[in-house]
């Protein structure tokens, strides 16, 4: 993976996780687990990645 993603795939993590507080907030009472499930999927793929490039981004830099 490149390290030149670590900011895009962060940002889009963030994003993604404030979709997913933004949609149980809107709907508190009642909200739907699998539209939960919809956001929460893309949201830990996209820190998993970030987390991976990060550490190309650092071994990079060491050498």
């Amino acid at each position: 993976m490149a390290g030149k993603f670590f900011y895009l795939y962060l940002v889009g993590g963030t994003v993604a996780l404030a979709l997913l507080v933004y949609s149980i907030i809107s709907a508190y009472p009642d909200y739907n687990r699998s539209g939960a499930l919809f956001y929460v999927i893309p949201t830990l793929l996209l820190y998993y990645m970030a987390y991976k490039t990060w550490h190309v981004k650092n071994d990079g830099e060491l050498m």
